[in-house]
């Protein structure tokens, strides 16, 4: 399998790493952790909608670009090497791909193209307090009512769900463990109440609680029961997404701490010149790679639409662990000061560690190859 760049994707590639580098630097991302408000800056998701990333992998007659999985992963290491603080994961990743897989084509004409051009932003209720990504951890129901459905229960961990217009959710309709329905719902539903939570990455995930929540008929996406076959796909995607994003992060952790290294003096030598630094930095490097070609191998199955379950588990089980790994040498090489918040080392390990743990961390990944490989 070629992992090699076409045109196409280098430029896709030069052009993010560019304007991220003008437009994201530490103290933008410093701002936004600041914010009070939604998080992220208007002008930056206009920036966004303009250059066609919104819309990236959206087929063209929904207003997107009709590119693909690869290209969403180079996108997405850019995005996570600059730690853009952005609702664009929740958007296009999460809710955009459940909605282009599962919706009608009108759902699609209208949610796909207010994405694409920047007017609506979107998010996905899956996770439970249970912290399981399988069909069994979602205990939120929703029966049916004259009309619709009445939702009722509890969604943890949902990211950037006080900025969204509206919610995908996730619910259960039927007896079977698979019987999940999902449902397109505005924001401001009566009987939705939305709580911030407080996170070490502070990425605005919030609690959702669902009281008696009226869903018509016309907000289911997909079929009854049928909604867990796409949220497979959806989270296979996020996984490997969210893996690209964590080999920004290591990246960019790993570029740090070879320029400090080769700055830092002690002993009247730069610190660079000492082998246990040289080893640890080796080992980032290692690992580094490592994410890379997991990564890349994993968004090109999905791309090509080939059976992927064990490169999926592959990639999120190994840059899960190496993104800690890298961390944690990172901040040996930097010593105490990579733990002060005027430093921006810890921007980078706080997110990693959310990297780490959203859609399963390395042991889950594990479990779900060791079912490819048929244990």
């Amino acid at each position: 399998m070629d992992l090699g760049l076409n045109e196409t994707q280098r430029m896709l590639r030069s052009g993010a790493r560019d304007f991220l580098a003008a437009e994201c630097p530490t103290s933008y991302v410093r701002d936004m952790e600041r914010d009070d408000g939604r998080g992220y800056d208007a002008e930056m998701w206009e920036s966004l909608a303009g250059m066609g990333w919104l819309g990236l992998t959206f087929p063209p007659e929904y207003g997107g670009e009709g590119l693909g999985c690869v290209e969403l992963a180079i996108l997405l290491e850019e995005i996570g090497a600059a730690l853009l603080p952005s609702p664009y994961f929740s958007t296009v990743v999460m809710a955009g791909a459940a909605i282009e897989r599962a919706g009608t084509d009108g759902q699609k004409r209208r949610h796909l193209a207010d994405i694409a051009r920047g007017r609506l932003i979107a998010t996905l209720a899956l996770a439970e307090p249970s912290g399981r990504w399988d069909a069994g951890g979602i205990q939120t129901a929703a029966r049916e009512t004259a009309g619709g459905y009445a939702i009722d229960g509890v969604k943890m961990y949902v990211p950037d769900a006080g900025a969204s217009d509206i919610f995908v959710v996730a619910a259960r309709t039927g007896e079977r463990e698979t019987d999940i329905s999902m449902f397109i719902l505005p924001s401001n539903t009566a009987g939705v109440s939305e709580t911030p939570l407080e996170t070490i990455a502070r990425d605005r995930q919030s609690e959702l609680v669902f009281n008696s929540v009226f869903a018509p008929q016309s907000a289911l996406l997909g079929e009854p029961n049928a909604g867990w076959d796409t949220l497979r796909d959806v989270l296979a995607l996020c996984a490997v997404c969210k893996s690209a994003e964590a080999l920004g992060i290591a990246r960019s952790v790993l570029d740090m701490t070879v320029e400090y290294a080769k700055t830092r003096t002690q002993f009247g030598r730069a610190i660079g010149s000492f082998q246990a630094v040289q080893h640890h930095l080796a080992d980032m490097a290692t690992d580094v790679e490592g994410c890379r070609q997991l990564v890349y191998l994993a968004a090109s199955t999905l791309a090509q639409g080939l059976p992927a379950e064990s490169e999926v588990a592959m990639a999120k089980a190994w840059t899960s662990d190496a993104v800690s790994r890298v961390s944690a040498l990172a901040h040996q090489c930097h010593g105490a000061v990579g733990f002060t918040m005027e430093h921006d080392l810890q921007l980078y390990t706080r997110r990693a560690k959310s990297a780490e743990l959203m859609f399963g961390d390395a042991g889950v990944h594990l479990d779900e190859l060791a079912v490819a490989m048929g244990l």
